[in-house]
């Protein structure tokens, strides 16, 4: 009889696991992107120049656009949205706060984009050649 009843309480248990783990899964879809110090430092970018700040922003805008990309390739497989989370989500919050606090830094130093180098005319014309050297162990 204890064997009978075992296999009877099998059934309910295994959806109580299963439902457990949906709802527990599903607080990592909830998460939110808000800019944690837990993830980014916000005294950071305290002592950056301009300069600094416009390639940390470049840099970060493309880690930022990279780890998006990923995530979007993850979900796309099955399972692919616990995928994405579990690989990619701590990194993508940790460089969107960077990047929030680089972007602070960069509004409260008034800082402006410098202007793009203006590329180089391409002649037409062929490099000049050095002249050869000329040998003195030549034979008259």
């Amino acid at each position: 009889m204890p064997a009978s009843f075992r296999h009877r309480l099998r059934g309910p248990f295994a959806l109580v696991a299963l439902l457990a783990s949906c709802f527990a899964l599903s607080g990592c879809a909830g998460m939110s992107d808000t800019v944690s110090p837990a993830f980014a430092d916000p005294g950071k970018y305290e002592l950056w120049d301009c300069k600094q700040l416009e390639g940390e922003r470049k840099s970060l805008a493309a880690r930022t656009e990279e780890l998006q990309k990923l995530m979007n390739k993850a979900e796309t497989g099955v399972g692919g949205a616990v995928v994405a989370e579990m690989a990619y989500r701590n990194d993508y919050v940790a460089v969107r706060g960077q990047a929030h606090y680089a972007e602070e830094a960069w509004r409260r130093n008034k800082c402006q984009e410098s202007p793009a180098a203006p590329a180089s005319p391409v002649s037409a014309a062929a490099p000049k050649r050095a002249p050869a050297a000329k040998s003195s162990s030549a034979v008259h």
